[in-house]
């Protein structure tokens, strides 16, 4: 069985990634099998639970208050609705529950009280029970953590090198600094990147090392494609190919094999033979429902489709690393 590392080199990572896609595939298949259940998929809901407003200018997002988008800011739902989410969400499959708000960081006020009620109901029942509300602190990471938070999503986005062309209003440090916060909490760490913003296949491989060198990897790697939304910055750029997720996605899984490594934004797009390979590649997370916190997403009938067509089955929740098959 292959080994966990957490020592990769730069060159290994690139070695890995340039290989020819399919011997690629095919030995992220052997490292998926190894160590993951073959065909099982956690299945995953997200929910914005604040909408826009957002003072950073993260150029993908249409969230960000810099720029002319469609989206109508909205303050925190209620609790009530939340529930109600998260109770359908269930229904329809999904063992992971994700709630998103448009901040730059957590502030010790009344809405971040709402937030912890949230996880506590989520977790209430029986769901895995994720979050991303931007930066944290090692008190505000101990108090989701008291409330039941699963997981914490904090991607990286690109490089550290290409980051600044994308984001100036945060560092990548601060970036890493909440990651560490997160698992000192003892919270599973959720984070990937996007790509499709105009960087290079070398930013590609570097998110990727920085990802696999963490002290301890993500528990869930979302890989995902820019979804270029009219008024962004990025509105202009061109869809990534379903070769360039397989890649991404193989290389994913031999660094961090017991990662979930989540085919995320971008999925809408694909048919379902592209999302086949993707699968095969070693993908075996998404996300289901009709949204995206603000883009749209696969249907969930079509999602079902798919899983009976490829043999896939839903990720019981809560389950342990000791007791995945292999």
């Amino acid at each position: 069985m292959s080994d966990i590392r957490n020592n990769w080199t730069l060159d290994e990572v690139r070695e890995i990634y340039n290989m020819p896609l399919m011997e690629l595939a095919f030995r992220a298949s052997v490292v998926h099998r190894e160590h993951q259940a073959t065909g099982e998929v956690q299945v995953c809901t997200l929910l914005s639970i604040k909408t826009g407003g957002c003072p950073e200018d993260c150029s993908y997002c249409p969230q960000s208050a810099r720029y002319n988008t469609e989206i109508d800011p909205a303050g925190l739902l209620p609790l009530d609705e939340v529930r109600e989410a998260a109770q359908k969400a269930a229904e329809s499959g999904s063992t992971r529950f994700c709630m998103g708000a448009a901040w730059r960081k957590v502030r010790n006020n009344k809405d971040f009280d709402q937030v912890l009620s949230m996880v506590s109901e989520v977790n209430d029942m029986g769901m895995e029970v994720c979050a991303t509300l931007g930066m944290l602190t090692p008190e505000q990471a101990l108090r989701l953590k008291e409330a039941g938070l699963t997981a914490y999503n904090h991607n990286l986005d690109t490089s550290e090198n290409y980051y600044s062309r994308i984001i100036t209003t945060r560092t990548y440090q601060d970036r890493l600094e909440t990651i560490s916060h997160v698992q000192k909490a003892k919270i599973s760490v959720c984070s990937g990147g996007i790509i499709g913003l105009g960087e290079a296949h070398e930013d590609r491989l570097n998110m990727l090392h920085t990802l696999a060198t963490l002290p301890e990897h993500p528990e869930s790697v979302p890989v995902n494609a820019l979804i270029a939304v009219e008024g962004t910055p990025m509105e202009n750029q061109k869809r990534v190919s379903v070769w360039e997720m397989m890649r991404m996605i193989a290389t994913a899984r031999i660094l961090m094999p017991k990662a979930m490594v989540r085919l995320s934004a971008g999925r809408v797009e694909m048919p379902m033979s592209e999302q086949a390979l993707c699968f095969m590649a070693g993908a075996n997370s998404i996300f289901a429902g009709e949204k995206l916190l603000t883009t749209s997403n696969n249907d969930i009938d079509e999602d079902k489709e798919m899983f009976e067509l490829l043999g896939l089955k839903p990720r019981a929740a809560h389950k342990t690393k000791e007791s995945v098959a292999v």
